[in-house]
């Protein structure tokens, strides 16, 4: 039982990290500098506020790096259900990595051209923002292809989490309808050039976020009765 809380605590944190940073890095910072219909506003607002920019790549990182821990202390809390499930789990989750980390090269690419380095300096600013719009559109293409991996984790995730007898079934539920948020979203977002007129993706992103941010909210806890209870 104390391994049980230990690894619970260890894949809580992990996760808070995850979430925490992600929600940075995903929503807060580009709400702040992004306009997608106006490439020179979105260039002005990452210049002025370049530092919060940074934060923003350098977040992601931290992110990629967390969530490369959590699906090893997910295994090793929820190994024994299913075996084979719980290693799916950890190379679905894991495949994400390498892809999330090569596309912040994209990231990288905008913050060299809203800089002041000298070989920009022969380059028009109405091509300097369309360069980077087409940089952070490249990102967002990145990001939609990662989520593929980010929701088929969730599959075998949410059913060790329903068949583990010490975890609430209805977050496994929630975490395999969060695989479909994904999913969805990733097939509409590919197939239909009008997907984000529907108002459907809105919805189907809300699966994923309330399933992760309540299992980790549960981890944490989880862990910190046990430490009670072990007291």
């Amino acid at each position: 039982m104390n391994t049980n809380k230990n690894t619970a605590r260890a894949a809580g944190l992990s996760y808070l990290v995850v979430v925490i940073t992600g929600m940075f890095s995903l929503a807060y910072v580009p709400q702040r500098l992004i306009d997608w219909n106006d490439s020179s506003a979105t260039f002005n607002n990452i210049a002025i506020k370049y530092s919060l920019f940074r934060l923003g790549i350098y977040s992601s990182i931290i992110c990629y790096v967390a969530f490369t821990f959590l699906p090893l202390f997910l295994y090793k809390l929820l190994r024994t259900v299913n075996e084979s499930q719980a290693r799916a789990m950890v190379i679905l989750a894991l495949l994400s990595v390498p892809l999330s980390f090569n596309n912040l090269q994209h990231k990288y690419a905008a913050l060299t051209l809203t800089g002041k380095a000298s070989f920009l300096q022969n380059i028009s600013v109405e091509e300097l923002q369309g360069r980077l719009m087409f940089s952070l559109h490249q990102y967002n293409d990145g990001i939609l292809l990662a989520t593929v991996f980010w929701g088929l984790w969730l599959f075998p995730f949410g059913l060790l989490v329903y068949r583990s007898g010490f975890m609430p079934k209805y977050l496994g539920v929630l975490l395999m309808l969060g695989c479909v948020g994904y999913l969805t979203n990733f097939t509409g977002n590919t197939l239909l050039e009008n997907y984000s007129q529907f108002g459907i993706g809105k919805y189907m992103s809300m699966l994923p976020a309330i399933a992760e941010i309540g299992t980790c909210l549960w981890l944490l806890i989880y862990s910190l009765k046990e430490k009670k209870n072990g007291n």
